[in-house]
């Protein structure tokens, strides 16, 4: 779909932005660029486009300007209407495609920008300083019932009073905090910073003084009291390297002790200047970590283990380690990569502005923009319908079992609820929705329940009518939509017309390039192999390795097949294993295998032999010619398998092998080069056939040149991507052409001249 997206972009240099979201019935009555065939382009459509993709140009508003954007405005208008003449506008798949696209583009429009600024200069304010705080939770959920809501408040109310009266406030929280963990840390949070607490919460514990209570706050866990026990400078970010050695809680108490003494033993090298990478790829038990020098992701306040953290942010200096550090997960060397401050604001204000739109903080966007939309929307209650619907409220809501049936007389059934810019919204359709929405609400009143629905219906109706209207609101909305419905549009019929055509119309490709042939030319050029090396060495190693012809492949080794003891029976499995090998075999001709035998144990040497054999039968059976298998026989083994060896005449298994230390040691090129395909082949052409070496912008090569090749035509396989991409050009040419006579352009001149500036 993306690609679809950027082909408006793509048929006019991203200048198709502006286009209007349909067509209107209004059109005609406006000044017109353009006519196509019997269709008119609105005049402001096109000077909107124009000046949105050209405004920075340097040659904006020239006549030279505007007549070639118009040009090609007109080419992706004609394939637009083409488009909407085949009826591509109307199927299903486009309508649930576009629709997509809408939703995700209104987003940004359905959102209070001056909320979201504010909230993301806040977060990176607060980022410069962290909290320490305790608190006691009494639970109740954002939609409880009003008495069970009260209830929780007066609970925490309470319990404020007594830590306020001089009960100590750990004591108070590990006996009555419903956060489970208060058990244990006695409410205690740590230090923490913006965006790591609900927002309600990190908003009280920031706006409270350090040693003080917060009154009573409520997020969607409940009721919180908040005690700030301390307030830093921000610790920002940090990036370390760990050895560990695992050591858990539950672990026999014989082998704790003996993971302390490895930790302290490994600490007492490190000291001695032992290296640092060399003991963590040996000991390190954390193995996500141990492969790559210990390294761990960077991290800020309390995103790791307190006793981790702690030691860690001590470090001061680049290199500096720790001293052993527990943690549930065992022991730890720490070793300080790095420390970064708190990065500035234009550098984190879009990764601040992503995380406020998920988090609790976008209630508040959410209940700003509703509050906007109901002023400009004339949002009006009818009390009595509202009335109504409130008295059909009963246990049968509390319990989910609601029923709605308007009875025949009922004048109120369809009444107007309320009315959103004059659009009634009906009694009974919103009864429908409650029947449809309802859950169970054990202990609730049925009024309360029928007010939380009526509020959801109440906030999805006018955000689904804002949505409704975002087209007629916004002109960038409108046109953004626009360039992604055609975008839609134009992909099938550009894929029709000219990608796919020129792919599988081989008659039509073969005749153009035949027509076109003094376009695919060669230059002189040279048959060569080239490698390229990081070092002589390596070099020296690839020439060597190159002789040989034929090189071990090193990945993807294929499984071994493996035998009923004492026989040549296979064993359950490996004739998957084989299938898997044949077919590998059968695509890659370079391939050739060689079968090694294993005997066990009081297993004759023979059977060893037998069994490479027996195995060289079935891929024969599988189509695979038998000089490309070797069979060998070992004599010595503790395992009934045979084990496969691979070799190959593709460079690239030889690279492979070369490359496993440093991927970018070695590349070998065998094909032919002309003048500027490369900078060591371009050194000695000159010199005609030979092996030379040259040195060039720090890496090592080695040129041989097999054979000189004259100046000659191209055949279609060696220039069939350019010729393709030319022939697509041609094609699309042929388009428009037909579509230029099909729908007769005729321009408004007088109106194009209003854009020319210059």
């Amino acid at each position: 779909m993306h690609k679809r997206v950027l082909y408006a972009g793509f048929m006019a240099g991203a200048l198709l932005a502006g286009c209007q979201a349909s067509k209107s019935s209004t059109t005609a009555k406006q000044p017109v660029i353009e006519t196509l065939g019997t269709q008119p382009v609105p005049a402001a459509e096109f000077a909107y486009v124009y000046r949105k993709n050209n405004s920075t140009a340097p040659d904006f508003g020239t006549r030279a300007s505007v007549t070639e954007y118009l040009d090609l405005y007109t080419n992706f208008k004609l394939k637009v209407l083409e488009a909407e003449q085949r009826g591509l506008d109307t199927t299903q798949a486009f309508k649930r495609e576009l629709d997509g696209y809408k939703q995700q583009l209104a987003q940004p429009y359905l959102t209070e920008k001056s909320v979201t600024d504010q909230l993301v200069r806040e977060a990176y304010d607060r980022m410069s300083k962290e909290i320490n705080a305790s608190h006691i939770l009494i639970r109740v959920t954002p939609d409880a019932d009003p008495k069970d809501t009260l209830a929780a408040y007066q609970k925490v109310v309470a319990l404020r009073q007594r830590v306020l009266g001089g009960e100590d406030f750990n004591k108070v929280a590990r006996e009555t905090s419903e956060d489970p963990s208060a058990r244990e840390n006695d409410g205690r949070l740590g230090y923490f910073t913006a965006m790591q607490m609900v927002y309600p919460f990190e908003t009280a514990a920031y706006k409270t003084p350090v040693g003080q209570v917060s009154q009573p706050i409520r997020t969607k866990y409940g009721y919180h009291i908040i005690k700030v026990n301390d307030a830093r400078p921000a610790q920002g970010e940090i990036k370390v390297a760990h050895l560990m050695i695992r050591a858990t809680p539950g672990m026999p108490a014989a082998d704790s002790v003996t993971a302390k003494k490895k930790i302290d033993e490994l600490y007492a090298r490190l000291k001695r200047g032992e290296n640092w990478d060399k003991l963590v790829t040996q000991f390190s038990e954390d193995a996500g970590s141990a492969t790559n020098g210990g390294e761990l992701p960077p991290f800020g306040t309390n995103r790791m283990i307190p006793s981790f953290e702690e030691a860690a942010f001590k470090l001061q200096k680049k290199g500096d380690l720790s001293a052993p550090v527990q943690t549930p997960y065992g022991w730890h060397i720490i070793k300080l990569i790095e420390k970064q401050t708190v990065p500035s604001f234009e550098a984190m204000e879009p990764t601040l502005k992503s995380k406020v739109s998920k988090d609790s903080r976008s209630e508040l966007n959410r209940t700003a923009f509703l509050k906007r939309i109901r002023t400009e929307n004339n949002f009006t209650e009818n009390a009595a319908a509202k009335d109504y619907v409130f008295a059909k409220a009963d246990t049968t809501l509390t319990s989910g079992r609601f029923k709605y049936t308007p009875a025949p007389k009922d004048k109120l059934a369809n009444a107007s609820l309320f009315t959103i810019k004059g659009k009634p919204y009906l009694t009974k359709d919103f009864l429908a929705y409650a029947q449809q929405n309802q859950r169970p609400r054990a202990g609730s009143e049925p009024r309360y329940a029928m007010q939380l629905l009526y509020d959801q219906y109440v906030d999805q109706s006018l955000t689904d009518f804002e949505k409704a209207n975002l087209e007629n609101k916004y002109q960038d909305y409108r046109m953004l939509v626009k360039e992604y419905r055609d975008g839609i549009l134009l992909f099938q019929l550009m894929d029709e017309k000219v990608w796919s055509k020129a792919i599988e119309d081989t008659v039509g490709l073969q005749k153009f390039f035949a027509a076109n042939q003094a376009n695919y030319q060669w230059e002189p050029r040279v048959q060569a192999t080239v490698i390229s090396a990081a070092t002589p060495q390596i070099l020296a190693q690839a020439k060597s390795s190159l002789a040989v012809g034929r090189y071990q492949v090193v990945r993807n080794v294929p499984a071994v097949a493996t035998f009923k003891t004492g026989s040549t029976d296979l064993a359950s499995g490996s004739s998957l294993n084989l299938d898997q090998l044949a077919n590998r075999l059968a695509t890659d001709e370079a391939l050739m295998v060689e079968i090694t035998g294993h005997v066990k144990r009081g297993e004759t040497p023979a059977l060893a032999r037998r069994r490479a054999d027996k195995v060289a039968a079935y891929l024969t059976t599988k189509g695979v010619d038998k000089t490309r298998i070797r069979t060998v026989a070992a004599t010595k083994s503790t395992v009934a398998t045979t084990s496969f060896a691979l070799t190959s005449t593709n460079t690239a298994a030889l690279e492979d092998a070369l490359n496993k230390q440093n991927p970018l040691a070695v590349q070998i090129m065998q094909r032919s080069f002309q003048k500027g395909d490369n900078k060591a082949v371009d050194e000695v052409t000159s010199k005609g056939p030979g092996t030379y070496n040259v040195q060039k912008d720090g890496r090592y090569y080695a040129v041989t040149i097999e054979k000189v090749l004259p100046a000659g035509p191209k055949t279609l396989a060696e220039a069939r991507g350019q010729a393709t991409s030319d022939y697509q050009n041609y094609l699309e040419k042929e388009w428009i052409a037909q579509l230029r006579q099909r729908y007769p352009v005729t321009i408004n001149q007088a109106e194009a001249d209003k854009l020319i500036t210059k």
